[in-house]
């Protein structure tokens, strides 16, 4: 335990330092450029404290051991990351999203300590296109309480955000310049919230998160743009909405939403490059559920259902993120507590078929992400103030651990800014 405290207590140390000197780094970052032409970096958000006498004094929801937004240059052959600055920040930036011409980064802020209606921020950062630094631009309201995530809509003018606390979504304008504006709408869940024992729990399992009250967990656009759907772990729905891009207001569907089991609590989803199969991960029923989408009304039907988690499993067992590969053959799903990422092979229709699971060299892994080239996959090891790094079989896809462990504070979430191919 005292080799732990002095290790993280060096590493702070250290971070303070990177965190004032961004700007110098830009030599060793080229210095280490290859043969790309720029470099790769992940920035990496966490569940931030405040810091004393360096920060206002705002709490976040939770508390957690990060700085802020982490950054990275990351190797490109071996996968390896080398910190390179930290924009300190006290409000847990636990989602990040990047747009798509690598000039403009937003985090979601999970806090619930703004205004007397006690909402969470959204911050908007551009990026400096030469080592990737980060500038606020500035930072608004989101629209209800501990934002947990956030996606920019296909047509760059909106962000798109889910209140875990608040029970709500909300549409954020981006304007010109990148900065945000005042919500366009904002969607409060109603519903009959799930039972405490989801549907299909494993044996012996006492997992509890969301079923105490609404909880929007995700929202993102399909590949049209046309529909925005988001998912309430608290109410075991999916909504799907229509948007209005004149206005920026969401519109119910018809139908306005497919329940999941009871209890199961939808949390994250991942289209399929073909834009026809949808696939959502169930918190603490620990499933994969596949639907079909039909792009032209919006609508999902269910044809699939599969566990996370092996036979003869027993105890409890928290989901977390749903990835499907960039080539569309691979499912990735991960597990809380069971702490590893289960891997599926997707069939000429869709359905998936278990291949492998490899363990995440850490606990509790609350998200994970692949590299630009789909050659590498990153996973944020929440409680183990950790992110491993695993090469991809891109024949099997298999999951080989490469050794590198990267020390950061209760990471949640990493994205990635291929400077080489920013113009």
């Amino acid at each position: 335990m005292t080799i732990l405290c002095c290790t993280r207590r060096s590493f702070l140390k250290t971070s303070v330092a990177l965190a004032g000197t961004i700007p110098l780094f830009s030599g060793l970052l080229y210095a280490q450029t290859d043969e790309a032409g720029g470099p790769l970096i992940a920035y990496v958000g966490t569940f931030s404290s405040p810091l004393r006498d360096m920060l206002p004094t705002q709490v976040d929801l939770p508390p957690g051991n990060g700085r802020g937004i982490h950054l990275f240059q990351v190797n490109r052959n071996t996968g390896a990351m080398t910190p390179v600055g930290i924009h300190e920040m006290g409000t847990s930036p636990s989602c990040l999203a990047v747009n798509t011409a690598g000039t403009r980064l937003y985090s979601a802020n999970e806090t619930d300590r703004v205004g007397k209606d006690k909402e969470g921020t959204v911050s908007a950062f551009s990026i400096d296109r030469t080592d990737g630094h980060l500038n606020l631009l500035g930072t608004v309201t989101s629209g209800g309480a501990g934002p947990t995530y956030v996606s920019i809509h296909p047509s760059g003018r909106f962000l798109l955000v889910a209140n875990y606390f608040g029970g709500s979504v909300a549409v954020l304008p981006i304007l010109p310049d990148g900065r945000l504006g005042k919500a366009t709408d904002i969607k409060i869940d109603v519903g009959k919230i799930g039972p405490a024992r989801a549907t299909n729990a494993p044996p012996g399992s006492l997992a509890f998160s969301g079923h105490d009250r609404t909880h929007a967990h995700m929202i993102q656009a399909d590949p049209s743009g046309r529909f925005v759907l988001h998912v309430d772990l608290g109410l075991d729905k999916i909504f799907v909405w229509k948007l209005d891009r004149q206005t920026g207001s969401l519109i119910p569907n018809d139908p306005p939403a497919v329940s999941l089991p009871a209890g199961d609590g939808p949390r994250h989803f991942h289209f399929h490059p073909n834009g026809r199969w949808f696939y959502s991960i169930q918190e603490e029923g620990s499933t994969i559920v596949l639907f079909d989408y039909d792009s032209r009304t919006g609508r999902l039907a269910a044809r699939q259902t599969v566990t996370t988690l092996p036979p003869g499993f027993a105890g409890s067992n928290f989901c977390s993120e749903i990835l499907v590969s960039a080539d569309g053959k691979f499912v990735y799903a991960g597990n809380r507590l069971h702490d590893s990422i289960r891997i599926f092979f997707v069939g000429p229709t869709g359905e998936l078929t278990y291949i492998a699971e490899e363990w995440t060299r850490g606990n509790y892994p609350r998200s994970f992400n692949f590299d630009p080239t789909g050659r590498f996959l990153y996973c944020c090891n929440q409680r183990a103030d950790n992110i491993t790094v695993f090469r991809i079989n891109c024949k099997t896809g298999g999951l080989n651990f490469t050794g590198h462990y990267s020390p950061v504070g209760n990471p949640s979430h990493i994205v990635f800014l291929d400077l080489a191919k920013v113009d």
